[in-house]
């Protein structure tokens, strides 16, 4: 039995480079056939439980699993703020100098990787129990995906997560045994070969 953290799968702005946040973007084209790829390497799993953050990506990569699905808001993306929408190549080298410093650094409008470190791990620590007993599946988002594998290896998220990349529409698994989680698995995507770019 793990907690399974699934990235959800590919979007338009996804595709583009863009910042997408708490923007609310559908899955385009790749993303529905990644959604049924994951689908299909989940497809031995017994009764789990599934969550996903309330973004409509993440919603329709976990529906492919066909299976009822609780909405879970602290699995929802890091809010990039006035950043949303923001080509990653735009954002200027002060504010990425700064966010990599500073944890607790506040895009306008936006929140910090230590508030959100804090709310996954909060999340994570609740689901422990139930993922002794069976799976639980998040579909999510690469930040809250990065600070629950920070939380699993016992570090700093917001230093750690500067140092992880983590692909489009992949799985990472985490043991969750009473206070000793531990990786099983990070960035899996077998399940993705021959779906293309």
């Amino acid at each position: 039995m793990a907690l399974i953290l699934v990235r959800h799968g590919r979007t338009t702005a996804n595709a583009a480079g863009l910042l997408q946040g708490h923007i609310d973007n559908p899955l385009d084209e790749l993303g529905v056939r990644q959604a049924a790829a994951i689908a299909v390497a989940l497809a031995g799993l017994d009764r789990p439980r599934v969550l996903s953050s309330p973004l409509l990506r993440a919603r329709q990569t976990a529906s492919a699993l066909q299976l009822p699905v609780q909405v879970e808001d602290r699995f929802i993306e890091l809010d990039y703020g006035g950043l949303d929408g923001l080509a990653v190549r735009d954002v200027d080298a002060a504010t990425w100098a700064r966010w990599r410093a500073e944890p607790d650094f506040v895009p306008a409008g936006g929140e910090s990787l230590a508030r959100l470190q804090a709310r996954v791990e909060q999340a994570c620590a609740e689901l422990c129990a139930d993922a002794g007993e069976r799976d639980v599946v998040v579909f999510s988002h690469v930040s809250p995906i990065k600070a629950a594998v920070a939380w699993a290896l016992g570090v700093d998220g917001p230093a750690l997560s500067w140092r992880m990349t983590l692909g489009q529409a992949t799985i990472t698994r985490i043991r969750t045994a009473p206070g000793n989680p531990a990786l099983l698995a990070f960035n899996s995507d077998s399940h993705l070969a021959g779906l293309g770019a």
